[in-house]
């Protein structure tokens, strides 16, 4: 009997361009296994005990004959290669059309209605990396006070201001703003405030991000489960991510090591239901930065606290790791990559290794993750439950 399922996702980590990812300019991209190249290895212990180098090529950590794991691969159906696209397919949400982006800016007449509503000017209003567009408008920006609206290839507003100079609470106010604007033709997937600290030419990004994403388009897997009574607790951005919906309790996290320590203090106390967590520095400090050694170590650390991950389980709980896109930091560019995304599953209600292949939806991890606490079905996905059970 499984009563909790301990659902971490690894914000980028990417297994291999998908097939379709000529049409999105990723041809050669593979996260994991690039950054395995161009580092000479990596050292992941506990995931290559659970079955990680049994899906792919890594260097540095082999397949081997017996995983303690079930251990696989997903494709994204959706069209996207965004962090809502991949947690919502997750959750059983498919995206036909993709959401808006804006590789030339937002529309005049759409920053014209934006800067009257929030009684200012911005400045940037184009793509550009959050940290070389706050060392090219930071000084300005603490000069005028108007704040910086920039975007990326992924479909975001994204806004960035000094702490001192727009405190946190008017910078989520005018985020929120964006977000009421931001509908119809121009309902972009998440408007993300961006706040930094420090003076000019030493500028740091801080950690009271807020992601402020789209109302998801109809009941999700998270809806099921705590309309049934179960509990979903949220680590990191997953309660950005829906907008809170389905979620029973939530807590924001500073780093990686942050979110592992809330995911565990989660699994000490007594409850029924999904632990769901994101772990954001893999996307956000390393793969939009292109820092493979940053990247690489961040794996390392993972791995070396999976073991502490592992040993908090309950008999009855089990654990899912996966991601929600690629971010190849060897590829040109600093976007996300599209790219098929590991699965590995380990608990004493599990067997052991189980090769679960290439499954054709991320929402499969939602409806076998529905089939396991009797919920209704999710719209979309899979249960490979009987495959992974003993």
């Amino acid at each position: 009997m499984i009563n909790r399922v301990v659902w971490i996702v690894l914000d980028s980590v990417g297994i291999g361009a998908l097939p379709d990812a000529d049409k999105y300019g990723d041809v050669g991209s593979n996260t994991l296994g690039n950054i395995s190249k161009d580092m000479g290895g990596l050292k992941l212990y506990n995931m290559q005990k659970l079955g990680l180098g049994n899906i792919d090529d890594i260097v540095g950590v082999d397949s081997i004959e017996r995983p303690i794991g079930c251990y696989g691969r997903l494709m994204e159906k959706s069209n996207g290669k965004d962090t809502t696209t991949g947690h919502w397919e997750m959750c059983g949400i498919y995206m036909e059309n993709p959401f808006p982006t804006y590789p030339d800016g937002f529309p005049d007449d759409l920053v014209k209605q934006y800067e009257r509503l929030i009684n200012a000017k911005i400045l940037g209003n184009k793509p550009a990396s959050g940290t070389a567009i706050i060392e090219e408008l930071g000084e300005e920006h603490m000069k005028t006070g108007y704040p910086i609206v920039y975007t990326s290839a992924d479909s975001v507003f994204q806004i960035a201001a000094h702490e001192d100079v727009i405190p946190l609470e008017r910078l989520y106010e005018i985020c929120q703003v964006a977000r009421d604007l931001l509908k119809d033709e121009h309902a972009v997937a998440r408007v993300i405030a961006r706040p930094f600290t420090g003076k000019v030419g030493e500028f740091v990004r801080t950690a009271n991000r807020r992601d402020f994403s789209l109302k998801p388009f109809h009941t999700i897997l998270l809806d099921e489960l705590k309309v049934s009574g179960y509990d979903v607790k949220a680590v990191g951005k997953i309660e950005d991510i829906f907008l809170g919906q389905g979620i029973t309790d939530a807590v924001h996290t500073k780093s990686n090591m942050d979110g592992v320590d809330k995911t565990i203090d989660y699994i000490k106390q007594d409850s029924k239901g999904l632990i769901f967590t994101n772990l954001v520095d893999f996307d956000m400090k390393w793969g939009h930065r292109n820092d493979v050694k940053g990247y690489a170590k961040g794996l390392e650390d993972f791995d070396i606290r999976l073991k502490d991950i592992m040993n908090s389980l309950k008999d009855d709980d089990i654990l899912f790791i996966t991601a929600d896109h690629g971010c190849d930091p060897t590829f040109p560019g600093t976007n996300h990559t599209r790219e098929y995304v590991p699965f590995l599953a380990y608990g004493k209600q599990l067997k052991e290794n189980v090769n679960l292949g290439t499954r054709k939806s991320f929402a499969d991890i939602g409806q076998t993750v529905a089939e396991i606490f009797g919920v209704n079905k999710i719209k979309h996905g899979e249960s490979f439950l009987k495959l992974i059970t003993k």
